[in-house]
């Protein structure tokens, strides 16, 4: 699928990246929430989707897609698959606003036609965490960084070995609008970072938690694991199906 237009904008010189497969995961029980969910630089989207098909949450649907193959700044050009362009892992790197603004439309599209009554999410590992965490700036906004209006409600928002883009003008931009400030303060946010990761080092994952926190996203909580890398664990796993479970008020099946 190509993004071109569903980014909006009519820049005649976009660079339109088709995304790859996406993998679903159908719940076992009653459906009612519908998360996406973002996998990390190089990756692919059927990684997760097997190792979310066997977590204990029946009610969940999990969307799982694959990101374009783009030259990545961070690999000297070299192709990989990224959800935007990345030139160095963390808060202080130069944002690639138009690729992210693409995944994120690519997201929400996914999440936009689920039914009316079902609670949507996004979450993902790493850089797929970082675009999470986009996401959840452009729902709280109503609008992507390029002006275009965000039209999906997130109910959760989940990010494991993340980190948060745009944080430099967050708070700038979140100022003077009451609307902008409940919306942060009512959405929920799970972010899990462990203190060994040598690829996106915990000092980002707990800086990019204090910037959301001080910027008005008072509903979010923090968890580090002590001696973790740049992977995920079951008692990682674990935590972020209770969070789901109480967040999304997911019944029995």
């Amino acid at each position: 699928m190509s993004f071109s237009n569903s980014a909006g904008g009519s820049n005649a010189a976009r660079t339109a990246f088709e995304f790859g497969r996406t993998y679903v995961v159908r719940p076992k029980g009653r459906h009612q929430a519908t998360i996406v969910w973002l996998h990390g630089l190089g990756d692919k989207g059927s990684s997760w989707s097997q190792l979310l098909e066997s977590l204990p949450l029946p009610n969940v649907k999990w969307i799982c897609p694959t990101a374009p193959t783009r030259p990545v700044s961070l690999f000297g050009g070299f192709p990989s698959t990224a959800w935007f362009d990345a030139q160095d892992i963390s808060e202080d790197a130069p944002d690639d606003i138009e690729g992210l603004d693409a995944s994120a439309a690519h997201v929400a599209n996914l999440l936009s036609t689920e039914p009316a009554d079902i609670k949507l999410g996004v979450g993902g590992f790493s850089m797929g965490a970082a675009t999470a965490l986009y996401s959840a700036t452009c729902h709280i906004f109503g609008q992507y960084g390029n002006r275009n209006p965000y039209q999906v409600n997130l109910s959760s928002v989940v990010g494991l070995s993340g980190w948060l883009p745009c944080s430099r003008t967050l708070k700038n931009q979140m100022e003077g609008s009451n609307e902008i400030v409940r919306r942060a303060a009512s959405l929920p946010i799970l972010l899990c970072h462990g203190s060994g990761d040598d690829v996106v080092a915990y000092k980002h994952g707990e800086k990019s938690a204090r910037i959301l926190n001080s910027a008005g996203f008072s509903n979010l909580s923090f968890r580090s694991y002590n001696g973790l890398g740049h992977y995920t664990i079951p008692e990682e796993m674990d935590e972020v199906c209770r969070w789901l479970s109480a967040q999304l008020e997911l019944q029995g099946s």
